[in-house]
């Protein structure tokens, strides 16, 4: 079943929270959250939310995948992008990417752990191009990570 994208409302923090604890629960045991699943809700109630444009995908009424994008520092941000466990490898990041791709100034960076071979390749597959490596000493799980970035917007025929 394919799935419907649409803007995430406020009453969709909890699930979106789900989306995110068990997919860095299952694809990120090297880099445990710093935080509970009661602060992760939270903060996605209070601060993701808010703060970020988020587009979920839907498959039969369920919340399935999540991607935040924000605008900063000249371009396009992607904040967040996960997908529940038991919904990887259907297309559904590829097409939460292309939505952010398409709405979203370029250039479009984003942050993943360099351990994260999988989240790395389909970034790479999808254009985008590591930029820096970092020792994680700035990030919350102190995981060495790799900044991309998608410079120019593919081309669609």
């Amino acid at each position: 079943m394919k799935p419907l994208l649409h803007a995430a409302a406020a009453s969709d923090a909890e699930r979106v929270a789900e989306v995110l604890i068990e997919s860095r629960r299952a694809f990120l045991p090297f880099a445990p959250s710093a935080h509970t699943a009661a602060e992760v809700r939270r903060w996605v109630h209070e601060v993701l939310l808010p703060g970020t444009e988020i587009t979920v995908a839907v498959i039969s009424g369920v919340i399935v995948g999540v991607i935040a994008v924000s605008t900063k520092q000249g371009g396009g941000w992607v904040e967040q992008l996960y997908i529940h466990p038991t919904h990887v490898g259907q297309g559904i990041g590829s097409k939460l990417l292309a939505h952010a791709i398409a709405t979203t100034p370029v250039p479009i960076r984003l942050y993943t752990f360099q351990q994260n071979v999988r989240s790395r390749r389909f970034y790479e597959r999808h254009g985008f191009i590591a930029a820096e490596f970092t020792d994680g000493r700035t990030n919350e799980e102190r995981c060495p990570d790799v900044l991309y970035e998608l410079a120019v917007a593919p081309q669609t025929v």
